[in-house]
């Protein structure tokens, strides 16, 4: 064994202790630590010969990286849809990376890891109050959910024309339909042969909304004439918290023949809300879901899960099978995620997940889906009632979106922004909203409070007698 190596391997308890610690050391003041930086390093380091060791490569790392580390995790990231990480959560990812299975077969000789995936996702089912009928797994974020999700789809629309995508490539044009997608998913368009730009734009409806015009919708699906379509529905816009009406799409459903994806990246958790439940149903009736976990399950990166109905299992196999290796049988005999998703190598994301739901259970995330409701209609608040501010939309959920008031501010939004970001106090990001420049503000992180937000409040106040907007 190389001489290093094997050091560190006798020296492993005191390794682990040290980072440890390290760790607790951060998490006990992540609340003060700044969520922004402007540190930075040269990336041309040499690598050496011989090796450093663990411990002296963790000094390099502290003297050098973890200055560019900043609070992200913590209460006053509210940039994009960030979550947190729960002890639980983190339990979990700790031990995921100690066991380190490579999460595909649920009966092998060389481990079953994916078992504890399986039994996840029944818990998750029962989290967000889904049917037995979806069948699930872990991947890396929403893209790559929405991506699972729609190279189903695209395999679906295949075989309504009698063709099959997936062994011989796309050879009729797909009819997508879609009113506000997020941008992950029109990246999946185009990582899909589809094509980015390739989906038909449904009207929203009126009076400052993201939702799809079910009238408009449905004149467009007349417009196909019987044709198969894909739908790609939201709930929860990235801007305004938004929701599809699932209930009139269901009724769509009844009516023509299309593959129903909902992307609910954070937005599914509004079903732990007894207030906000009704935003979601009827959302049991699409084909395929996603979902993120490092979002408002509040686990670490990287993390989400898609929901794909158990009747298009056949769909899925064609799309992902692994069909070289006929070592590992019928896929659908012998269950592995190898046939079911597009990773060959996949880490057990879905313990830190597990952990999470034992630890808290359905209580549990209804309150944090219940504080972060609140501390975004507190902030809403500030900003509705404040003469520098004005909302862009309505706060409908857990996302602020609001911008400097005034049209002759326009052009100092992103300025203020970058003043605010970069006092290290709060980090938001930019939007564009109906054409207006703006900032978004996400609750979702389990650790943030009243005070929090009137830290926030103070360093805007701050930030706009600073830069003499008025």
């Amino acid at each position: 064994m190389n001489p290093t190596l094997q050091q560190d391997l006798k020296d492993i308890e005191n390794i682990l202790e040290k980072v440890k610690q390290q760790g607790i050391d951060f998490l006990n003041v992540i609340d003060s630590t700044p969520t922004s930086t402007q540190n930075t390093i040269t990336t041309n380091m040499n690598l050496n010969d011989s090796g450093l060791g663990a411990l002296s490569a963790l000094e390099e790392f502290n003297e050098r990286l973890a200055p560019l580390m900043v609070s992200q995790a913590g209460p006053r990231y509210w940039g994009f849809v960030t979550g947190g990480a729960t002890p639980a959560s983190i339990v979990g990812d700790w031990l995921t990376t100690i066991y380190d299975p490579n999460a595909q077969a649920t009966k092998a000789q060389g481990g079953v890891s994916a078992l504890i995936e399986i039994e996840t996702i029944n818990l998750l089912l029962q989290l967000l109050d889904l049917p037995k009928s979806f069948l699930g797994g872990f991947v890396t974020g929403a893209t790559m959910s929405n991506f699972t999700s729609l190279a189903v789809a695209r395999q679906w629309f295949g075989k309504q024309l009698g063709l099959d995508f997936a062994k011989n490539g796309i050879s009729a044009p797909l009819n997508i339909l879609t009113a506000t997608p997020h941008s992950s998913s029109v990246k999946c368009l185009a990582m899909l042969g589809v094509g980015s730009q390739n989906f038909t734009k449904i009207k929203t409806v009126e009076g400052n909304r993201e939702a799809i015009d079910i009238d408009d919708l449905e004149q467009n699906i007349k417009g196909l004439n019987g044709q198969p379509f894909i739908l790609i529905s939201s709930a929860g816009t990235v801007n305004s918290a938004d929701f599809d009406d699932f209930n009139a799409i269901t009724k769509l459903k009844e009516k023509y023949n299309f593959w129903w994806h909902i992307d609910a990246a954070f937005g599914g958790f509004a079903v732990c809300s007894p207030k906000y439940k009704h935003l979601v149903n009827g959302w049991q009736n699409a084909d395929s879901i996603t979902i993120d976990c490092h979002k408002w399950l509040n686990v670490p990166y990287e993390s989400a899960f898609y929901l794909i109905k158990e009747q298009h299992k056949n769909l899925q196999v064609e799309t992902f099978q692994n069909s070289n290796a006929p070592y590992l049988g019928d896929p659908l005999e012998n269950f592995s995620y190898l046939n079911f998703l597009p990773e060959n190598s996949r880490r057990l994301k879905a313990l830190p997940v597990w952990f999470s739901l034992l630890a808290y259970g359905k209580q549990g995330f209804q309150d944090i889906v219940g504080n972060s409701v609140e501390m975004a209609l507190l902030f809403d608040a500030f900003i509705t009632n404040d003469e520098s501010f004005e909302l862009l939309a309505p706060t409908r959920l857990n996302n602020v979106c609001f911008t400097l008031a005034g049209e002759h501010n326009q052009e100092k939004v992103n300025l203020f922004l970058t003043h605010l970001n970069d006092n290290g106090k709060v980090f938001m990001t930019p939007t564009v909203y109906q054409n207006r420049k703006g900032i978004r503000a996400s609750f979702v992180n389990w650790r943030t409070n009243e005070n929090d937000i009137q830290i926030v409040i103070e360093e805007m106040k701050e930030s706009i007698l600073e830069l003499g907007i008025k």
